[in-house]
């Protein structure tokens, strides 16, 4: 999942990660260096996707994402989900009725903190 997200520009590898892969794939040292360059993450090109896939999520983030919050708070407390320590995982899940998306994200919980 890290390693896609890399290739997408969407993180950052040190030079060991990045000539490695270059050597797999057989491609040049201008490849190590633009994955080795610091990402501007979330560079979608419109703020709404067009992509259908894309725009699936944030569509489930559009018509959940207030539910998706109160319960979060309901069991942490008030705070926020951490994109920075992250886990993402996707599954097929075989149905008779037509294979289904498994979507796992595993983030780590940062409560809000008076001052």
């Amino acid at each position: 999942m890290w390693t896609t997200s890399a290739i997408f520009g969407q993180a950052r590898m040190d030079p060991a990660e990045a000539e490695a892969l270059v050597a797999l794939l057989g491609l040049g040292p201008d490849v190590a260096a633009a994955l080795q360059a610091h990402p501007m993450k979330g560079s979608l090109d419109s703020p709404v996707p067009v992509d259908p896939l894309l725009y699936r999520f944030h569509e489930v983030t559009q018509v959940y994402g207030t539910t998706i919050k109160a319960l979060i708070h309901e069991k942490f407390g008030e705070g926020i989900m951490s994109a920075i320590d992250f886990e993402l995982s996707i599954d097929r899940i075989e149905d008779p009725k037509g294979d289904r998306v498994k979507v796992i994200c595993n983030e780590k919980f940062l409560p809000y903190r008076k001052w």
